[in-house]
């Protein structure tokens, strides 16, 4: 599967964005494809030394190379052996959808000599959790350990879930303040636009967006949609208490994850972390603390919306349009603003607890989520018409909404033409979706 993670470089330069994108390994047969391990010949480790070719640097743990560097940009390795492509800084959706690119032919020419593909799709559509391969990193260890005390579906987050995602910049803190806000209340009208994992151990399970679902019985404490995000006041020392009060995984030290789960970044900032009495905490263990919350929106040096699933590759990058268009020229944003400023806590919560089951046929403030993605995509639109980025052909960022145009147009889904596909043509045989939703 494959998940972009358009990162924007930092809080201090907007305009700026940076590509990125996760891919989901699949073994390649012709019999039921499998999720292939690290250490297995061919497998995800063979995977990331092909890469090295193409001037990607390994980065290692232990004796494991677990990411690969180049400049500003890296490629992570998730808890069951996805990719995570973060790059490097850039202006428009035109050289982030070329980074994009390069990035899927690099892994796509390695796979094909390895015997693996790449599935576009937000959960895993045959395997059942167990059989789901576990990377050797330290942090995904004691991740993974403490997941089931907090959450029945953690451990499917982490292992069977991909995620298309942006990451926007912000000019001050009344700037972060108004994208937060607006980006939050409209995160489940990119899930609807974006849902594309119905299926889950060979079937249908009754969900357009099983990825989203998977979020709201994970960890309570530090998922979902923050409510205080839209309180009189919230800036960011707003944030930074609610972050003292997730609590923490791990801290790195000297190589090694030493595990802190459930402990306190409280207490750790008195001297007081039971796994490290004594010791306080530095800018590297906050940074690391920040990346521990999975709010639909997360606050970091950017914003990260999350709220998508993984898709094909021609779909990839809507969703940097989408929020680009949203939220980088004021006119647009203060236009989106208007349209969800007067949704409840309440109405937000219905409507992203309705999402997942019902996509674009899920209503909020008596309108379908169908009507109001019309209204986000006509905003989005003439944001990204205001910006004016061209390629070199003169093609405007415009063309990359395309996508979203035919699933507001035709009222479907991905999720809903792949149920299609399954009772038609496939005949209930979700091996046809490797074979169809490959890159």
């Amino acid at each position: 599967m494959a998940d972009l993670v358009a990162h924007l470089a930092s809080g201090k330069t907007e305009g700026c964005m940076a590509a990125g994108h996760r891919t989901r390994e699949v073994r390649v047969s012709h019999q039921r494809p499998e999720a292939p391990s690290y250490f297995e010949p061919n497998g995800i480790r063979a995977l990331l030394k092909g890469l090295e070719r193409f001037g990607w640097q390994p980065v290692v743990e232990g004796d494991n190379v677990i990411a690969l560097q180049q400049g500003m940009a890296s490629i992570s390795l998730e808890p069951a052996g996805q990719f995570e492509l973060s790059g490097a800084p850039l202006e428009t959706l035109h050289q982030t959808c070329s980074e994009v690119g390069a990035h899927l032919q690099q892994c796509r020419t390695v796979g094909e000599e390895l015997g693996l593909g790449f599935l576009g799709l937000g959960f895993t559509p045959i395997d059942r959790r167990d059989e789901m391969p576990v990377m050797p990193k330290g942090r995904y260890a004691i991740m993974m350990r403490h997941m089931p005390r907090v959450g029945s579906l953690g451990l499917d987050m982490m292992q069977r879930t991909c995620t298309v995602q942006v990451n926007l910049d912000y000019a001050t803190e009344a700037d972060m303040v108004q994208k937060f806000r607006t980006s939050l209340a409209l995160q489940p009208i990119a899930t609807a636009l974006f849902a594309n994992s119905p299926f889950s151990e060979g079937k249908p399970n009754g969900f357009l967006s099983t990825r989203s679902h998977i979020w709201t019985d994970t960890d309570p404490q530090r998922t979902g949609m923050l409510g205080f995000v839209f309180e009189d006041g919230f800036s960011y020392e707003r944030y930074v208490d609610y972050m003292l009060d997730v609590p923490m995984y791990f801290v790195y030290r000297d190589g090694t994850y030493i595990d802190a789960a459930g402990q306190s970044f409280r207490d750790f900032m008195a001297g007081a972390l039971p796994a490290l009495p004594g010791e306080l905490p530095t800018l590297s263990d906050w940074k690391d603390h920040l990346s521990t919350a999975f709010p639909e929106v997360r606050l970091k040096s950017y914003l990260e919306m999350r709220g998508a699933d993984s898709g094909p590759w021609a779909r990839i990058c809507a969703l940097p349009a989408l929020w680009v268009g949203l939220l980088y020229d004021q006119a647009a944003l203060d236009a989106a603003w208007d349209l969800v400023k007067h949704w409840t806590p309440a109405e937000q919560q219905a409507l992203r607890d309705a999402v997942p089951r019902l996509g674009l046929k899920a209503e909020i403030a008596g309108r379908s989520v169908r009507d109001v993605a019309r209204d986000v995509l006509r905003i989005a639109d003439a944001g990204l018409k205001a910006r004016a980025r061209h390629d070199q052909s003169g093609g405007s960022e415009q063309g990359f909404l395309n996508t979203l145009w035919d699933v507001v147009e035709t009222g479907k889904t991905p999720a809903d033409t792949l149920l299609e596909l399954y009772h038609g043509r496939w005949a209930g045989d979700l091996t046809q979706a490797y074979a169809e939703q490959s890159y």
